[in-house]
């Protein structure tokens, strides 16, 4: 099934009631470098909201911050959140721009009651800067899917200039965004994107159950795509199981009554990583979860164990129910935790941006039998920038013979893998050196800037 919609048009009207108490009670936000030896405090108070815990802390992924402890509590109409943040070096915010854009742009601005939905581009809506198509896309995963919609997208002239791709328990999901090749601006003639929609639908229904969408509108954030990849993914977890197919463990979540004030509490315990916080709260919010108090510590002395707990009612004001539904927030909890996991071989291909680049590297990648487990894919001043997590097709480490091969193939490249083993630190090997010019290599035209293998999980 192929649909269009108006991203957006979900959201509930406030009541001119929740309006009027919001401009009587202004949201406030503390700053404060002083109360933390090792972080910056961040205090916001405001009026409760459906969706706004998730907003403030999208806020703060926006800008690659890292939330090492949060506390959370409402009373009534009211809640106040507390965050302990630090930058990607771990270090306490120093720059004002931050500071303030955090304060007064974010936080505290009336743009942030949006519930999430809203931020969404609606069909048709245009920006004068940076006008893209955005589409979206659900199936079944396998072997060379994204090489194939690459080549449909390439085989049109529609230039991707953004997309994020997950794939998890055998389901894929792709949030691109794309132009036209000789406008650079977003796709608006209608038999043009319901071709568009019809080759995609014919490669993601390849295996008889995939549907996507397509929209068109303005150019969407890293964070606002991974909120839309959250709801295109929520029930990918429902099989469930005792191990991920790299044989680390899952999740452990626990989910328990509290009779006694008519809260669930989700207690969610697992191995730290970015984003984390964001990702938990994402599956909360799909199923509809309200958080009234909460704790989150990523600094109890261990990478390994992230603690986060929550006190938790539907929407509906009722806590958990019955055992199936029980079954199936732990389930969606621990798919959002393992669907970002940066499993296989991380690969960052850096070279000229052009219609097509994208498919021809993806199909190296397919003739080499790697499969994509996770992409991110950015355009930055006429530069590619693309990162690929990859393994075989079975779902096993790459051997070194295979990314040889890779490196042959698109030429002029470095290839620097990095193996974790239990305590032994980290090893590095160079695999792939120099290499003769080959056909990938030629479609380039020398523009090829390099291919660098950052890590490998094991």
């Amino acid at each position: 099934m192929v649909r269009c919609l108006e991203m957006g048009a979900e959201e509930e009207e406030d009541d001119e009631y929740a309006k009027l108490v919001r401009r009587m009670n202004p949201p406030r936000v503390v700053i404060d470098n002083d109360s933390c030896d090792n972080a910056t405090v961040i205090r916001v108070d405001r009026v409760k909201k459906h969706g706004i815990l998730l907003e403030a802390v999208q806020v703060l992924v926006d800008l690659n911050l890292v939330i090492t402890k949060a506390y959370i509590s409402s009373d009534g109409n009211w809640f106040m959140h507390v965050f302990n943040v630090t930058d990607q070096d771990g270090s306490k915010l120093q720059n004002k721009e931050v500071i303030d854009h955090i304060q007064k742009q974010c936080l505290e601005s009336e743009d942030c009651l949006a519930s999430p939905a809203a931020t969404w581009p609606t069909y048709g809506a245009a920006s004068a800067e940076d006008q893209s198509t955005c589409i979206e896309l659900t199936g079944t995963d396998r072997p060379g899917l994204l090489s194939e919609v690459c080549a449909v997208l390439a085989s049109l002239s529609c230039n991707i200039v953004k997309a994020e791709v997950w794939t998890h328990e055998r389901r894929a999901a792709a949030v691109f965004q794309i132009t036209d090749e000789i406008t650079g601006l977003a796709i608006r003639d209608a038999g043009r994107l319901s071709r568009v929609q019809d080759l995609l639908r014919t490669v993601m229904h390849g295996d008889g159950r995939a549907s996507s969408t397509c929209a068109g509108g303005v150019p969407v954030g890293a964070a606002r795509a991974e909120r839309r990849l959250h709801k295109l993914m929520l029930d990918d977890g429902a099989a469930g199981g005792e191990d991920d197919r790299c044989g680390r463990a899952r999740p452990k979540v626990v989910v328990m009554d509290c009779t006694e004030r008519q809260y669930t509490v989700v207690i969610l315990r697992c191995r730290d990583r970015p984003k984390l916080l964001f990702d938990t709260l994402c599956a909360l919010s799909d199923l509809h979860y309200v958080v009234f108090h909460g704790t989150v510590d990523a600094e109890r002395g261990s990478k390994e164990d992230a603690y986060q707990e929550y006190y938790v009612r539907h929407v509906d004001g009722r806590p958990v129910r019955s055992d199936a539904e029980r079954l199936r927030l732990v389930r969606c909890l621990e798919a959002a935790v393992e669907r970002r996991a940066s499993d296989g071989l991380e690969l960052e291909v850096r070279t000229e941006d052009r219609v097509g680049v994208l498919s021809e590297i993806t199909r190296v990648f397919r003739e080499n039998s790697l499969s994509i487990i996770r992409a991110a894919i950015a355009t930055r001043d006429g530069t590619a920038e693309d990162t690929f997590y990859v393994s075989d097709a079975y779902g096993n480490p790459v051997d070194g013979g295979t990314m040889d091969a890779v490196g042959e193939q698109l030429g002029d490249a470095v290839l620097r893998v990095k193996k974790r083993g239990g305590g032994s630190g980290h090893d590095a090997k160079t695999v792939a050196e120099g290499g003769a010019v080959s056909v990938l290599g030629s479609l380039l035209k020398g523009s090829f800037q390099g291919l660098r293998l950052i890590r490998s999980y094991s």
